[in-house]
């Protein structure tokens, strides 16, 4: 095993190399190839570039599970310690390189995925070796969400950007709904309790809540149930109840989807050249964010 003060001092060489092998690939690729190929995915050499990366996130976060396991750890740790050192450096440069190349380095620096990519990558190689480094590792499988843009699925992203709103305008409904149901779980809480007691496991009104819950959600534990023939009866109108309204909310938001797709316009993956906006109405010759003209 490499102790921690090696693993930080060989992190650190490893992260200086990084930055002249960064500098010539940019030099030999040129700066404008390579954003292109980094950061765009319509091209094969960026589908690949990314596809292969998501392959590499896919399997650093699979040996961080499998090394969490004792016997394994134990087993393979010279194998788990080496791949953590190749793909802590790969990820790494990889960061370099975007910053080299982006046309806005600090603004994807600041972004979601240039905050992630960095805490994915260069603490790890600094702290391999180290407890507290494991916990940067995990983070890696929030780059998996490159997918939305690698595989082309942006119009997944307006759906779920859609899914949102109708949630959040419909609220009030949700809101009203949930109430209902606390109260209803309460009152049959409190029935259960009353008709079965202590001696059939209904020792408290908040057990018999939480039997409630778990029976009218159809989950159904089994660790409390009722006994008597009146309780009996009582869970099975229960369990018709929580069939019958799990729709209520699943109507609500389907309803609000449907109005906001009849009224929002269909939008399309189109960079803008000026801003990198990614998204745009169809029609639109345009930039909606900066008026620049679009690519045909």
């Amino acid at each position: 095993m490499i102790q921690p003060g090696a693993g930080l001092g060989t992190g650190t060489v490893l992260l200086a190399l990084c930055v002249p092998v960064a500098l010539g690939l940019r030099q030999w690729l040129g700066k404008t190839r390579l954003e292109r190929v980094i950061f765009e995915s319509d091209t094969p050499a960026g589908k690949a570039f990314d596809l292969g990366l998501l392959s590499a996130i896919a399997l650093s976060v699979l040996l961080v599970a499998l090394e969490s396991d004792a016997r394994l750890g134990e087993q393979f740790a010279p194998w788990f310690t080496g791949a953590e050192w190749v793909f802590s450096t790969l990820f790494s440069l990889e960061y370099l390189l975007r910053l080299l190349c982006s046309r806005t380095p600090l603004r994807y620096a600041r972004s979601f995925f240039g905050l992630v990519d960095l805490l994915s990558s260069i603490p790890p190689l600094l702290t391999l070796g180290m407890p507290q480094g494991q916990s940067f590792l995990i983070i890696r499988v929030l780059r998996l969400l490159r997918v939305f843009r690698i595989l082309k699925l942006g119009s997944y992203l307006n759906e779920a950007e859609q899914l949102r709103q109708a949630l959040v305008q419909s609220r009030r409904k949700i809101t009203v709904f949930l109430l209902t149901i606390v109260a209803l779980v309460v009152l049959i809480g409190t029935l259960m309790y009353v008709i079965e007691g202590p001696e059939s496991g209904f020792r408290s009104i908040p057990i018999g809540i939480y039997w409630a819950v778990v029976t009218i959600t159809t989950v159904g534990y089994g660790d409390v149930a009722p006994v008597t023939p009146l309780g009996r009866l009582v869970a099975s109108l229960v369990m018709l109840l929580g069939y019958s309204i799990i729709a209520v909310p699943t109507g609500i938001v389907g309803a609000k989807v449907q109005q906001m797709q009849r009224l929002q316009p269909t939008l399309v993956q189109r960079t803008c050249g000026n801003c990198q906006a990614k998204t745009h109405r169809t029609e639109a010759q345009f930039c909606d964010n900066c008026g620049e003209a679009l690519p045909g």
